[in-house]
C-alpha cells in the first residue's frame, strides 16, 4: 500500500513539471537555474526525491513562486482529480503489491503522462459518481480479483488450520466437537459468549454477531442455526490466532472502513471454513460424488449435512478444494438474496474463477433470467413453506444453456431461509462451465433426469420471444434494434 510520504513526494513533482513547463522550461534550463543536477532534478518530477528546505527555496526562485505554493500538498485545476484521487482513501489503501504492482511504478506512470492520467482518473471517478459506488465496493472487487487470481485456494491459510488443529489436539472429523470452539475461545482468549442480549435487541436483530473489544465480549444472535453459529465461532478463533487486528467487528459487516479490514475478514472466514470442513475428508467425499453416475437430491444435502456446514459454507469450500485438487477451474460462485413480499432477487455474492462467466451481476436495476435454477429454487422452497413449516434447505441442479452462444453450465443450488431475518430466503449456486474436463471428471453430468433449459442474462438484454417468465419488456435489444435499423438508413443514403 502506498505511503503518505509517497504520496507527497508525487504531489510535489507533478507540481513542479507542471510549473516547469507552463515556464517553457527544459529540465535541463530548471535544474541550471537551481544548482542542481539534471538526474536529481527528474527524480523530484518522478516522485522519487523529495528536497531539502534549501533546494525547495532555490526550485522556488527558479519558478518564481513562493515557497509555501511548492509544499502545499494542492495541484492546479487541470489536475484537481489526480490531487483527490492520491490522497482518496481507495488510492491508499488499494493492495497494489497484491497484483504485482510496485508503488514507484504507478507513481511514475501518473509523473509521466499526469493530463492523460487524470482524464483517466476522472472518468473512474464520474462512473462511481453515477452508479453511486462507495469505496468498500472498490475493496470487495480488489478481494474477489485478488481470490479469482489464486484460483480461491490459499495453502498458508490451510497450512495455518493444520497448525492450530495439531496445537490443539483436534482430530480430524466431519463433524468438528463444537465445545472445543467455545473452549478455545474462553480459556485460550478471553472471551465471554453471549446469545442473548443481541437476540433481544430489535434495533440490531439483523447483526449475526457483535464483539465488543474492550470487554472482549462475543454476542451471538441466538436466531440463527448451529452451523452458522460455528461458522461464527471459528472465525472469531481465525481472528486471534491469525493475529488480524484490523477486523470488522459485526457480522455482516455495516462498511468497509479498509482494505485490510476486509481482507482480514476474508482471511478469518476462509480459515474458519477450512477448519469446519477438513480438506482431506471433503476431498474424498467429492472424489465419491462425481463418481455417482446420477444425481442425488438427497444425498447431496445428506453430504452437506454430515459437515453440519450451511449451504454457503459448503458451496465456497467446494470453490476452495475443486480448482486444486480436480483441475476444475472455470466455475462461478453467487448469492442471491430474496423478500418474499417483493420481486426483487439481489445479488450479494459472486466469484469467477478463469473467467467472468455468466451469470454475473448487473446494477443497473435489471430482472435476473427467471429461467436461471438461483431464482427457481427460492420460489420452490416458498412453495413447499405455505404448505407445511419447514426451515430445511433444498437443493437443485440443473443445465444452463446461453442463448446465442456455446456455453453451458452445469448449476447446483441451494435454497434455506435467511436466518435470522423474517420473510427473507437465500439461495447459494456453483456453477460448473461444461467443458471435456468436466466430463471425464462428473460422471452424473449425462444424467438424463437434469434438466436443460436456455437461459439468458437480463430480461431487459434478451430476445427470446417465447419467454412465459419474461417479467419485463426487451428495452435495451429494442433500442439496438432502432439503432441497427437508423445506421442502415443513413448507409443507404451514400449509395
Amino acid at each position: 500500500m502506498i505511503s503518505q510520504s509517497q504520496i507527497i513526494k508525487l504531489i510535489f513533482g507533478l507540481k513542479i513539471k507542471q510549473l516547469r513547463q507552463k515556464k517553457k522550461l527544459t529540465p535541463a534550463e530548471l535544474a541550471e537555474r537551481c544548482g542542481l543536477s539534471n538526474s536529481y532534478l527528474n527524480e523530484i518530477e518522478k516522485g522519487k526525491k523529495y528536497p531539502k528546505s534549501d533546494k525547495i527555496f532555490a526550485l522556488a526562485e527558479g519558478l518564481s513562486v513562493k515557497y509555501d505554493e511548492l509544499v502545499s500538498l494542492k495541484l492546479s485545476k487541470k489536475l484537481e482529480p489526480v490531487s483527490d484521487f492520491l490522497n482518496s482513501h481507495v488510492f491508499k489503501e488499494f493492495p497494489l503489491e497484491m497484483f504485482g504492482i510496485e508503488p514507484g511504478k504507478l507513481i511514475e506512470l501518473i509523473s509521466n503522462a499526469p493530463l492523460k492520467m487524470n482524464a483517466f482518473i476522472s472518468t473512474v471517478m464520474e462512473i462511481a459518481r453515477n452508479y453511486e459506488m462507495k469505496q468498500e465496493h472498490f475493496y470487495l472487487a480488489a478481494l474477489r480479483s485478488y481470490q479469482e487470481m489464486h484460483d480461491n485456494y490459499f495453502e498458508e491459510l490451510e497450512d495455518a488450520v493444520d497448525l492450530f488443529t495439531e496445537k490443539f489436539k483436534i482430530k480430524a472429523k466431519a463433524q468438528l466437537n463444537r465445545k472445543h470452539l467455545y473452549n478455545i475461545l474462553e480459556s485460550e482468549y478471553g472471551y465471554t459468549i453471549d446469545k442473548q442480549k443481541l437476540t433481544k435487541n430489535k434495533a440490531l436483530g439483523h447483526f449475526r454477531s457483535v464483539f465488543v473489544p474492550e470487554t472482549k465480549k462475543l454476542m451471538i444472535n441466538d436466531g440463527l442455526t448451529e452451523s452458522q453459529k460455528a461458522f461464527l465461532l471459528a472465525r472469531e478463533i481465525a481472528f486471534n490466532y491469525l493475529e488480524l487486528n484490523e477486523r470488522p467487528n459485526t457480522t455482516p459487516p455495516y462498511k468497509a472502513k479498509s482494505f485490510e479490514e476486509v481482507l482480514a475478514n476474508f482471511k478469518a472466514s476462509y480459515f474458519a471454513v477450512a477448519l469446519l470442513m477438513n480438506r482431506e475428508l471433503v476431498i474424498e467425499d467429492l472424489r465419491e460424488l462425481f463418481k455417482r453416475p446420477n444425481w442425488d437430491n438427497k444425498g447431496f444435502l445428506s453430504l452437506m449435512s454430515k459437515y453440519e456446514a450451511s449451504p454457503e459454507m459448503f458451496l465456497h469450500r467446494l470453490t476452495n478444494l475443486l480448482p486444486r485438487y480436480f483441475g476444475i477451474k472455470n466455475l462461478f460462485f453467487l448469492r442471491f438474496s430474496h423478500k418474499s413480499n417483493t420481486k426483487l432477487y439481489k445479488l450479494t455474492k459472486e466469484l469467477h474463477l478463469s473467467k467472468l462467466h455468466s451469470p454475473h451481476g448487473n446494477e443497473l436495476s435489471e430482472h435476473y433470467c427467471r429461467r436461471w435454477i438461483s431464482l427457481n429454487i427460492i420460489e420452490d422452497l416458498k412453495k413447499i413453506q405455505k404448505k407445511k413449516s419447514s426451515n430445511n434447505p433444498i437443493v437443485g441442479v440443473q443445465r444452463s444453456k446461453y442463448f446465442g452462444t456455446e456455453n453451458e453450465y452445469l448449476c447446483i443450488s441451494v435454497a434455506k431461509p435467511n436466518s435470522p431475518e423474517r420473510n427473507s430466503h437465500v439461495s447459494v449456486t456453483i456453477g460448473f462451465f461444461i467443458d471435456e474436463h468436466l466430463k471425464k471428471k462428473v460422471h452424473f453430468l449425462d444424467d438424463k433426469n437434469i434438466i436443460t433449459r436456455v437461459v439468458n442474462e437480463t430480461c431487459q438484454r434478451c430476445p427470446i420471444e417465447d419467454c412465459a417468465e419474461r417479467v419485463a419488456d426487451p428495452v435495451v435489444i429494442n433500442d439496438q434494434s432502432r439503432m441497427e435499423l437508423l445506421e442502415h438508413n443513413l448507409a443507404k443514403l451514400s449509395l
